[in-house]
């Protein structure tokens, strides 16, 4: 169950001077693959299919009702820079196509919405959930969210620079903050659940079925030894589990040319590529 505060904001929102372009920037925090909408659903799906500890789905669920917070905060900022902007509706009503333009907003901000926010990133793309990962492995989950955290506190820092609205600054300087914080908290769950001692991922599958040939071997394609190999700890160092130490082999095919026979008369081929009667 969900409750809300009767519309109270998580963290104050304020816009001194309305910007319809940052307007159209903000929604990439919205519903953009790095957005909140994108965290939000992630963190609820894990939490409601997260089986073992209950500790684990609760600080999901903790941290996925946060974010439908912060969707609400962004949504109201991106509503306020719209607000008293030089595009209102009456003067996209008299050249809608040229005003937006020029004016680098999102034309679909005066059309469908009456300047509020929409469920769409910075090109007008609907969210559509593809970047919503929840596998019911709890440690693959908590690095999932980690560069989820990441790349939202990537793109909270650019909208930060790209603004000089004080207002804005103080709402993104919030958001980037609680990004500090979840990937941190992320690691932190990953870490208890066992960090780099529980890798490979899953670990309830036994590593001797593994074929030990190439578990711990770096492969380079380089045709030739003029291409350079990508030499690193990942090549020559103790593995990240501490099971094995990493090796690296130009790889060479294993197996041979495949020869899937001829095709079936049944399927809609041409006849030269059917089995021929004998």
């Amino acid at each position: 169950m969900f409750y809300h505060d009767g519309g109270k904001l998580q963290y104050p929102v304020r816009v001194e001077e309305p910007n319809p372009v940052f307007a159209k920037a903000l929604q990439q925090a919205i519903g953009g693959i790095q957005g909140e909408i994108r965290v939000c659903l992630q963190y609820l799906f894990q939490a409601w299919g997260a089986r073992g500890p209950a500790k684990y789905r609760n600080m999901l669920l903790e941290t996925g009702t946060e974010e439908i917070a912060h969707i609400e905060m962004l949504a109201t900022a991106v509503a306020m820079n719209l607000e008293g902007a030089p595009l209102e509706q009456d003067r996209a009503a008299e050249d809608p196509l040229v005003a937006a333009a020029l004016g680098g907003m999102n034309i679909q901000h005066v059309l469908t919405t009456c300047m509020a926010a929409m469920p769409v990133d910075a090109s007008g793309v609907p969210f559509n959930c593809s970047h919503v990962y929840a596998t019911g492995n709890a440690a693959a989950d908590m690095l999932a969210n980690v560069v989820a955290e990441s790349t939202g506190r990537m793109l909270a820092c650019q909208l930060y620079r790209m603004t000089d609205d004080p207002g804005m600054k103080d709402m993104l300087s919030y958001l980037i903050a609680r990004d500090t914080m979840h990937q941190n908290q992320w690691l932190a769950a990953w870490e208890e659940l066992g960090g780099p001692k529980n890798h490979p991922i899953p670990n309830n599958f036994p590593q001797t079925a593994e074929n030990q040939d190439f578990n711990y071997t770096f492969m380079t394609f380089g045709k030739d030894n003029s291409v350079p190999q990508p030499q690193g700890r990942w090549s020559e160092d103790h593995s990240f589990d501490g099971r094995s130490d990493f090796s690296m082999i130009h790889m060479e095919p294993q197996g041979t040319i495949p020869d899937l026979g001829a095709a079936s008369p049944k399927s809609a081929v041409q006849k030269a590529q059917q089995a021929q009667e004998v």
